[in-house]
């Protein structure tokens, strides 16, 4: 398993890692998965990269990027898939 963006969430990160992995194969790929076991893992892991992007000003760049590229992904969620070409709806 991969490092998190934020060392300071690695344990967590791994805690969430390992149950989705198990889940994935044991339940998802099975056609056996009615819930998400590891749903407060996510968010435990969410909440502390989120509180270390924060604490870089990394949320603000995020968010700045967002706000300059939002037409050019207004445009591009507007595309059709059609024969595994995209094009203009």
């Amino acid at each position: 398993m991969s490092a998190s963006l934020a060392p300071e969430c690695n344990e967590v990160k791994e805690r969430y890692d390992s149950c989705f992995l198990k889940w994935y194969s044991d339940q998802y790929l099975r056609g056996k998965a009615t819930t998400d076991p590891c749903a407060d893992l996510f968010k435990d892991y969410k909440k502390c990269l989120t509180g270390a992007l924060k604490e870089r000003g990394i949320d603000k760049m995020l968010e700045e990027a967002r706000e300059d590229h939002k037409e050019s992904d207004a445009v591009n969620m507007r595309r059709k898939c059609k024969g595994g070409i995209y094009t203009s709806s």
